[in-house]
């Protein structure tokens, strides 16, 4: 029921722009601006977690874009889906171009985009999945595109994890260690190699972007990349392409 009133609220109440308020706008065109103008770009947090694979951001998690997420996920801004949507598969293509060790328009079969989960707990909170929801916006804004991607929200959490907002990079890869793994049956997803994207709103410190790819590989998918909307400034110091 909570869901159900999250949603209409999203679509009737009174909008201002998330990013920076502006009246009559759920994202005017300077936060849009901020939030994908920009080629997305390979970031490194630092340290690098282990197994973490190449993760490519649209944004710097500042400003307008940190206003607009904590809008989308805490807040049920619903209607910034799309645009949130479409960052994320800006990453997404930036992540699979030839210089980037292979192509996302080369492959004949689907693209898989595979969210980080969010606890149970988290989204019921909330009143909806925020990961999957920007992941399906995306995912349309790929086919749009040519790009046949499709989401597959494979993953779970197989014990509780605490809050990540507090804890430092070493907490964070210790707190999610081994917390993840992919639902009985997902093989026949993703199939012997074929391509699957993680995909997350943010990336800090990268500590949930590898637990998830270890997931993955654990359940014999091959993770080509990992995408997110946002990643935190400090981020972008370190991208080595």
């Amino acid at each position: 029921m909570r869901g159900w009133w999250r949603e209409l609220a999203g679509l009737v109440a009174p909008v201002d722009c998330a990013g920076c308020g502006l009246p009559r706008s759920v994202l005017c065109e300077g936060c849009r601006g901020e939030l994908g103008g920009r080629r997305a770009r390979r970031v490194r947090p630092d340290p690098v977690p282990p197994g973490l694979p190449r993760v490519y951001a649209s944004a710097r998690y500042e400003g307008g874009v940190r206003s607009a997420l904590i809008a989308h996920k805490e807040r049920g801004g619903l209607a910034l889906a799309e645009p949130l949507g479409a960052a994320l598969a800006g990453a997404v293509e930036a992540a699979g171009r030839p210089g980037a060790g292979w192509d996302v328009r080369g492959w004949s079969g689907p693209l898989l985009l595979v969210p980080v989960p969010s606890a149970r707990s988290a989204v019921a909170g909330r009143g909806h999945d925020a990961g999957r929801r920007v992941a399906l916006a995306a995912a349309r804004a790929l086919r749009g595109s040519g790009v046949p991607a499709r989401v597959a929200a494979v993953l779970r959490l197989r014990r509780p994890v605490l809050d990540q907002s507090g804890l430092d990079a070493r907490g964070r890869a210790a707190n999610v260690a081994g917390a993840m793994e992919a639902a009985r049956g997902a093989e026949r997803l993703w199939g012997p190699g074929g391509p699957v994207v993680l995909v997350d709103d943010l990336m800090t410190t990268g500590a949930s972007l590898a637990e998830a790819a270890r997931a993955v590989t654990v359940g014999d998918g091959r993770v080509m990349a990992a995408a997110v909307i946002a990643a935190a400034p400090r981020a972008f110091g370190n991208n080595r392409n």
